[in-house]
């Protein structure tokens, strides 16, 4: 349940987040480059932070081991596939496609596609479950990204709908 809750908190503070990214992108004054580099220099600090609350355990946090506790393959998997492949280059294509398109066609391709391929290595690379529920829900969610980003058969950018003016009925 903890877990779940995290995830949750997670996906509201990066929806919330990829919207003023994309409101900030679109204003013109700004480039995917530069919002992934004030992104990462914001975030550094409270980075720096949480790894010394959770290496020194405080305030009740669970202990983790310490940067020089990891072995080399450790670090290896670390450095290219969550710095390099998860943290660099999957910032700079998401931001440079949330400067070209809409958040709400950009971040619902790109966030279904992550749980799906982790889903799929995680059974094929760490061996871990995979069964039939699991794999339809894979489908479902591809399944209704595509219905969402594709307009069901209309062109993705028609017009919105109208927000409720404040005081009328729903």
């Amino acid at each position: 349940m903890k877990a779940t809750l995290l995830a949750i908190g997670a996906g509201l503070c990066w929806g919330i987040g990829e919207v003023c990214t994309r409101s900030a992108l679109h204003s013109g004054k700004l480039g995917p480059i530069s919002a992934i580099t004030i992104r990462s220099l914001v975030a550094i600090p409270l980075l720096l932070l949480a790894y010394l609350a959770m290496t020194r355990g405080i305030a009740g946090l669970r202990q983790e081991p310490s940067l020089g506790q990891i072995d080399a393959a450790n670090w290896t998997k670390v450095v290219l596939g969550s710095g390099l492949v998860a943290g660099a280059l999957a910032m700079v294509l998401f931001y440079a496609a949330l400067s070209l398109g809409e958040v709400s066609i950009v971040k619902p391709i790109a966030f279904a596609i992550a749980p799906s391929v982790g889903v799929l290595l995680g059974w094929l690379i760490l061996g871990e479950s995979m069964h039939a529920r699991k794999a339809v829900a894979v489908l479902l969610i591809i399944g209704g990204v595509v219905l969402l980003t594709t307009g069901g058969g209309k062109a993705a950018t028609d017009a919105p709908l109208a927000a409720p003016e404040p005081g009328s009925p729903r």
